[in-house]
């Protein structure tokens, strides 16, 4: 690999023999695995509150099904 950095190549070699030591089938995403999960859980439950929340705010009224109401109809209303 000779675009790998001295640093990149040096880290490498750390992670490889780390992984060496960890038995692959016993292997689990710890603690850490289960803070990242809980905290995108978290995040999702906060934006979907405030979307409900926002979504709650929205005022729509459909326009009304009277052809002779719509902006359309009005101005030849007006012709004749």
């Amino acid at each position: 690999m000779p675009d790998m950095t001295p640093s990149t190549s040096l880290a490498m070699t750390h992670f490889v023999t780390i992984a060496k030591e960890f038995d692959k089938d016993k292997v689990t995403p710890g603690v850490l695995g289960f803070i990242v999960f809980a905290v995108m859980g978290l995040a999702v439950w906060a934006l979907m509150k405030s979307m409900n929340k926002h979504m709650g705010k929205v005022d729509f009224e459909e326009a009304p099904a009277d052809d002779a109401k719509s902006p359309a109809a009005a101005p030849e209303a007006k012709k004749s």
